[in-house]
């Protein structure tokens, strides 16, 4: 081929757009229950949350029932069921730089299919709507689940190949209970050893400060037998975890996580600065910063 017919057909080719991504630190900032929304997207098996569209997405799509679910199965964006149901992950493969924007996108594209049809997300979707855009906010109404059933049409499970797979997926799940004593603080068990473990809802910067205070004061644990573990980063917010002895349930651990919420909070009221133990327990504290899972 001559180099005047290849640069005619390049210049006939349309042009892929290039989608630039962008990095969005707190994705779920302005969502009412923004902690929550980050436990469930990273320390939470399996969960499920009823959510509303806006107006004109109602009145656009009809009113589909939305559930927000931790994971869905191979791990896939959205799903819509043969009666018009929605379901979106949280916990998905892939994803941008603002996992609110990926989340949105997956729930339009949703809307957009025919009830029961598979969901096709774009990797990286670009600019566009986000949660805050779509969804009519406030607190979640959390379910816990010790099971992915709450994925399956009724008699789905009766496919040996369907229940084969829900039975694996169920064997990676882990204890978890959602404490009342806090918003967004779990327990949960795993090998030879439970936690604690909470998304704080403050300035990182602010909460830091006040875990520091209650470090230097040495009333950092939640009682005997119990140990600070670290902490670790989650979209912009900080999340402690404490080390629990394994033969302790879960209930037993409210009364301690309510008495420590409310040190922190009296920690976090203090507008001093950090005298010099602070300081030290803070750089402490830094050094012992967690990997998620």
């Amino acid at each position: 081929m001559s180099k005047r017919r290849k640069n005619q057909r390049a210049e006939a080719a349309p042009r892929r757009e290039k989608i630039r991504d962008v990095f969005v630190p707190r994705p779920f900032e302005g969502l009412a229950d923004e902690p929550e929304w980050i436990a469930l997207r990273e320390l939470v098996p399996a969960a499920s949350a009823p959510l509303r569209l806006t107006p004109d997405l109602v009145e656009e799509h009809g009113d589909r029932p939305v559930t927000l679910a931790t994971v869905l199965p191979m791990a896939a964006p959205a799903m819509t069921k043969p009666d018009g149901r929605v379901f979106i992950g949280l916990q998905r493969h892939q994803q941008s730089g603002d996992v609110s924007r990926d989340l949105a996108e997956a729930l339009l594209c949703a809307l957009r299919t025919e009830p029961g049809g598979a969901v096709t997300v774009p990797p990286l979707p670009g600019p566009g709507p986000r949660l805050q855009d779509i969804l009519v906010d406030g607190p979640l109404d959390i379910t816990m689940h010790d099971g992915f059933d709450f994925w399956l049409d009724p008699g789905a499970a009766d496919d040996p190949t369907v229940q084969a797979s829900l039975e694996r997926a169920n064997a990676a799940i882990y204890p978890t209970v959602k404490l009342a004593a806090a918003r967004a603080a779990y327990w949960c068990q795993v090998p030879e050893k439970a936690h604690v473990r909470w998304v704080l809802g403050d300035d990182e910067d602010a909460a830091l400060d006040a875990l520091s205070r209650l470090s230097a004061a040495g009333v950092l644990t939640l009682g005997e037998g119990t140990k600070f573990a670290g902490m670790f980063r989650a979209h912009g917010r900080l999340a402690p975890v404490w080390d629990l002895p394994e033969d302790v349930p879960a209930a037993e651990w409210e009364e301690p996580v309510a008495a420590f919420a409310k040190r922190y909070a009296d920690a976090l009221a203090e507008k001093e600065p950090l005298d010099a133990a602070g300081r030290r327990a803070r750089q402490g504290l830094l050094g012992r910063q967690l990997t998620l899972r």
